[in-house]
């Protein structure tokens, strides 16, 4: 009896040593802070301090900041956009290797507001920074507990800039980083997308690509979210989501999508409006979101 109490004590300390670090306040720091630079939509003011800010911010983590730079021309509304992905990789010689991806830029416009509001920017507390707080505290994390794997975290530009109903003008970060897979010479086991997990009333169900394409890791990051007693984590379905980890399944890359796109419930009311502000996420929840990725990391 006393040897299985100490197998299982080792295992616990195990377990709980690869998310002993992780902050929740510290990621919702994180988030707080992209907001203040006002919107960050492509073109911005925010959107180049912004930039600034998460390339300097990562450098102190990774062994490795890439900037992958690329412009897209807007013909409709006679702009040429520069826009930027963001690479940070942890044992960059390492060949095994898995990926955490969000994106940090935020949609032009609230087109769910009322109408006076539809052609202002929107803050993007949720959809946008929160995603990114989460990959900024676990490459701190990382930092202090090195992995034994190869650790890449992608921060997409361009996801949310098109008109409702063009998918074109979508996903520009992760169709340009689809386009030129493999330049750097490096592939991946698997990769986790993360977009708008900073709900308050956070609920992530099973999106529906996902699901298709790779239900093994979805099943695996259920397991150990459950196994930890997070049953935000819901066996719900949610449903087929576009968002940046379509363009990356089409290319043959490996990678599943974490979202609560009921936000802040079915209602969606705070979804691509000016509300969508800090007070509406929750540290509680980027430290769960966290907490399941560093534990899914430190398994591999």
């Amino acid at each position: 009896m006393k040897n299985i109490l100490k197998t299982l004590t080792i295992l616990l300390v195990a377990v709980s040593a690869s998310f002993a670090q992780f902050s929740g306040q510290q990621a919702y720091k994180y988030l707080v802070k992209q907001v203040a630079f006002g919107p960050r939509n492509p073109g911005s003011v925010g959107h180049e301090k912004c930039l600034h800010y998460l390339q300097q911010e990562m450098s102190k983590w990774a062994d490795k900041v890439d900037l992958q730079s690329f412009t897209y021309n807007d013909e409709l509304r006679g702009k040429k956009l520069h826009l930027t992905n963001i690479i940070a990789r942890f044992n960059p010689k390492n060949k095994q290797r898995i990926f955490f991806a969000a994106h940090w830029d935020t949609r032009p416009f609230a087109d769910q507001d009322v109408k006076k509001n539809q052609n202002t920017p929107i803050p993007g507390a949720n959809d946008g920074a929160s995603g990114v707080a989460v990959l900024l505290e676990m490459a701190r994390v990382l930092h202090a507990q090195r992995p034994n794997i190869g650790v890449d975290f992608i921060l997409f530009d361009g996801e949310d800039y098109g008109r409702a109903g063009h998918l074109d003008e979508y996903f520009l970060g992760s169709r340009y980083y689809a386009k030129h897979y493999g330049e750097y010479g490096y592939t991946h086991q698997f990769g986790i997308l993360i977009d708008m997990i900073g709900d308050a009333q956070l609920t992530i169900k099973k999106e529906g690509y996902s699901v298709q394409n790779l239900p093994w890791l979805v099943d695996k990051v259920w397991k150990v979210a459950h196994s930890l007693g997070f049953y935000e984590f819901s066996d719900q379905f949610l449903g087929y989501v576009d968002d940046d980890h379509v363009p990356l399944l089409k290319a043959g890359i490996p990678c599943i999508d974490l979202i609560d796109f009921e936000y802040p419930d079915k209602t969606n009311r705070y979804w691509h409006t000016l509300q969508d502000t800090p007070d509406k996420c929750s540290p509680q929840s980027l430290y769960i979101v966290g907490t399941v990725l560093l534990e899914v990391l430190y398994e591999e």
